[in-house]
């Protein structure tokens, strides 16, 4: 049996964001596997632009979504919900014809954040934005990295050992069920 495909997906741009940072560690976790990186750059939802067709970005992004045998989404906290980045890439997903790529999907969301909470409010308003997708999303363990610029040693793994448990957890429980996919 092949490694499965796990699709990454971070709801921050920035490059070196915690967010990708926590990315890392979870799919260094879900052990091995072909892991591919989602891009977000796409242009704001717009019926007319849809009207003279979906740029090609967001085909790639609804494209692998679908391939992927799981996903695992990374958000930060953005005045207490989601980033318009990721509710964007949802948006335009979501309108692409053809059968859903979340549906039935795994999905693991994890969250790092500046404030002492670590996302939480940004994973409750991904929870829903997916519910009409009917995505597998997984309930738990949560995975919230409060105060994230420091929860990360020199090499990238995260240093508390309570949150390296319930990552390992979350992404075994993810790779468990992309392997009933694959």
């Amino acid at each position: 049996m092949s490694d499965p495909h796990l699709l990454t997906i971070s709801g921050a741009l920035r490059t070196a964001s915690t967010n990708r940072q926590l990315l890392a560690e979870a799919a260094r976790l879900f052990g091995p596997a072909r892991v591919s990186e989602a891009n977000l750059r796409l242009p704001l939802y717009d019926g007319d632009l849809e009207a003279m067709g979906f740029p090609a970005e967001v085909l790639a992004l609804h494209a692998q979504i679908a391939a992927a045998d799981a996903v695992v989404i990374s958000t930060p906290e953005y005045n207490k919900a989601l980033p318009g980045v990721l509710k964007n890439a949802l948006d335009w997903v979501s309108r692409v014809k053809g059968p859903s790529p979340w549906l039935g999907k795994p999905v693991a969301i994890v969250s790092a954040a500046a404030g002492r909470a670590g996302g939480e409010r940004s994973q409750y308003s991904l929870r829903l934005c997916l519910n009409p997708f009917r995505p597998l999303v997984l309930a738990g363990p949560e995975v919230m990295v409060a105060d994230s610029s420091t929860a990360f040693d020199a090499d990238g793994h995260l240093k508390d050992e309570r949150t390296v448990k319930g990552l390992t957890e979350l992404m075994t429980d993810l790779r468990a069920l992309s392997e009933k996919r694959s």
